[in-house]
């Protein structure tokens, strides 16, 4: 078995993408956070974007060259809206896909909302060494991902992304 650093602190920037929150109403966006410090990981940066393949796709390719970040965690515009490109611009950056945590992420869904749970687009997966992960904007499902898939395993993956 492979054994993690259970210490290791994971610094960590979170979009949030949406037309209509405000750094006052994202629920999401401050959920991730929360979740993230009392789990001892430092949020680095935190911003709101619209639904823009190109403002997404520049922000995470900023987040890219920073040094100083080891994972990006992104909430929104994963669904069938004609504005939900969130899938599209995470995917275009990924080079590595995690193929089994929008898997596990529907079938832990289905559990809570039946059948709409594979309207999700959630996606993640590696940029060299950083950890990205796309989660849907609903606070609900933002929990369940973070508690149940991304905390337990956030140490391993970034810990892989960066052995020699």
């Amino acid at each position: 078995m492979h054994v993690h650093n259970e210490s290791l602190t994971v610094s960590t920037a979170v979009l949030t993408v949406s037309d209509t929150r405000s750094v006052d109403d994202d629920r999401s966006g401050q959920q991730i956070q929360t979740l993230l410090k009392e789990s001892n990981h430092n949020v680095v940066d935190y911003t709101i974007i619209q639904d823009d393949i190109s403002a997404i796709t520049s922000t995470i390719e900023s987040w890219r060259k920073d040094p100083s970040i080891q994972a990006i965690i992104i909430t929104g515009g994963t669904g069938f809206t004609p504005r939900d490109v969130t899938h599209e611009a995470v995917s275009s950056l990924l080079e590595k896909e995690m193929q089994g945590f929008g898997e596990l992420f529907r079938s832990l869904s289905f559990a809570e909302i039946g059948p709409k749970s594979m309207f999700s687009r959630a996606v993640a997966g590696s940029m060299g060494r950083k950890a990205v992960y796309a989660l849907p904007g609903s606070t609900n499902a933002v929990k369940l991902a973070m508690t149940t898939l991304i905390l337990p395993t956030f140490q391993h993956f970034v810990e892989e992304l960066n052995r020699q």
